[in-house]
């Protein structure tokens, strides 16, 4: 996590200190003044403070400002996932209380945790991450292999068999993202998709189904820059951002892996990270033989998971197209992301 300038979460006009010195104090927490108050950026709208008390290090995370209609129902489900995992071989950050009550901070739910000590690639590399292809390969073996722990929680288990609808989670994949992209002509201005190969990709999706498949735990967003290595080596130091877990299938999170591996010549969203500009990262061979040595789960249709995340992914993309059309977004924003779904697609394509 990398320090962003956000004054007006550092103010108390986001965060009232008063309040949640109050709150910490009932949570049983060390007490004393707050030092070291400093904004986060974690790769997402939310307000994240690192701050000290009591000798004690913390970062709040609470949702954006301006609240969306699931702001606090999507901390909430993170809140619950992070504090299941706690004693799961999954690296996530630590999960020390929360509040699932909007009241106390006008509105908005929030929570504390442990501060991550380690760094985001796609971010910068620092060394011996930036000096050594073999760190860099040995990173993206971890993140599979990481991401493949959370495949192995019993999520029944650990509490949280409630979070998702897994009966005929596949079998909804696809109509769910059409009808997504069917949306998108709602907004004015925009002409509609123009995205070559989307009912063909659709098509292969639907006809080539894995029809055998086991519901778990999946991350739902997981690339590297929802990832936080050690400063020291490859180990993985926490996957962040959990607002989209949900019950279905895990092996969706390792196609989203595949589908956004740091590359420098696929053209896609991750070519322009550091990762991907350094080279060294594994092959996608390499990194579904090391989620494989990881878990259980038959990898026969790792290419379908890889598929279905490029067409998903693509159609998410679009949206900003489309707004960027109506005016609700940049034009340069929605004409670079638009780029970035014909290059999903493209590789999709490709893949089948």
């Amino acid at each position: 996590m990398n320090l962003v300038p956000q004054p007006d979460a550092v103010d108390g006009s986001v965060v009232d200190f008063g309040v949640l010195s109050s709150w910490m104090d009932e949570q049983g927490l060390p007490g004393g003044p707050f030092a070291d108050v400093a904004p986060l950026s974690g790769g997402t709208q939310n307000v994240m403070l690192s701050f000290r008390r009591g000798g004690r290090s913390y970062v709040l995370r609470r949702p954006p400002v301006h609240l969306r209609r699931k702001s606090n129902d999507a901390l909430v489900r993170e809140m619950r996932v992070l504090a299941a995992l706690a004693d799961t071989p999954v690296p996530a950050p630590a999960y020390i209380a929360g509040c699932a009550d909007p009241a106390p901070l006008g509105g908005a739910v929030f929570y504390l945790m442990e501060l991550v000590d380690g760094f985001n690639p796609s971010v910068a590399l620092p060394s011996p991450h930036r000096d050594d292809p073999a760190v860099r390969h040995a990173m993206g073996l971890n993140a599979a292999a990481a991401i493949a722990a959370l495949g192995a929680v019993d999520h029944a288990a650990v509490g949280l068999g409630d979070i998702g609808h897994p009966d005929g989670f596949l079998e909804r994949q696809v109509r769910r993202w059409l009808s997504e992209l069917e949306t998108y002509a709602e907004l004015p201005g925009y002409p509609g998709p123009d995205i070559p190969g989307v009912d063909r990709v659709a098509d292969w999706l639907e006809r080539n189904r894995p029809t055998a498949w086991r519901p778990g735990l999946m991350h739902g967003d997981f690339h590297m820059a929802n990832i936080m290595f050690r400063h020291d080596g490859p180990e993985v130091a926490a996957i962040i951002d959990w607002e989209m877990t949900t019950v279905g299938d895990p092996l969706l999170d390792l196609g989203w892996m595949l589908a956004t591996r740091p590359d420098p010549d696929d053209g896609t969203i991750a070519r322009t990270s550091p990762l991907a500009a350094a080279g060294g990262f594994p092959s996608r061979t390499e990194l579904v033989r090391a989620y494989g040595a990881a878990s259980d789960r038959d990898l026969s249709s790792a290419t379908w998971y890889e598929v279905l995340a490029c067409f998903k992914l693509g159609i998410v993309l679009e949206g900003s197209n489309a707004r960027a059309a109506a005016g609700k977004a940049p034009r340069e924003i929605g004409d670079r992301l638009h780029a970035h779904t014909l290059n999903l697609f493209d590789r999709a394509l490709s893949l089948i």
